[in-house]
């Protein structure tokens, strides 16, 4: 094509919240970048309840028994399903940290940072994580 039949990219200097926010398009590496964010401030911010299902996970048997309670009655006013969805949250969380995070080590050491290899390994990231987490999560509620 011709460069005077090539259609002009649009130029945003100075994004509009109500006109160009909807027609812009997120590239999936800063997709993956955002979400890396994101799960390591849910891995921090739930970090209280990580260390209190460790906790009464090995102290003793009398405390495996509370664990196991929390999954299957509740715990306290917290119905099963909601402790369940939290911990599946924390399973996402967590592999979608460890693989963005072995991603960016892996550009940081490759030097590989042509926008092909970014798009196919922000997929394969994604990949991993969400098949991973809904492999996790039928497991984590009894599916087999």
């Amino acid at each position: 094509m011709s460069e005077i039949a090539k259609k002009p990219r649009p130029e945003f200097r100075n994004l509009n919240l109500f006109t160009d926010v909807r027609t812009y398009r997120l590239p999936l590496a800063a997709l993956v970048s955002i979400l890396h964010r994101v799960s390591g401030m849910l891995l921090f911010l739930l970090l209280p309840f990580i260390v209190w299902l460790f906790d009464t996970s090995v102290s003793s048997e009398i405390s495996f028994g509370k664990f196991t309670a929390a999954f299957n009655v509740g715990l306290g006013i917290l119905p099963a399903w909601f402790i369940k969805l939290v911990v599946l949250a924390l399973i996402w969380a967590y592999l979608h940290h460890l693989a963005a995070g072995v991603r960016h080590l892996v550009l940081d050491v490759t030097h590989r940072t042509t926008k092909d290899f970014g798009r196919h390994s922000a997929v394969a990231t994604l990949a991993f994580s969400i098949v991973l987490t809904l492999i996790l999560g039928a497991k984590l509620f009894g599916l087999y």
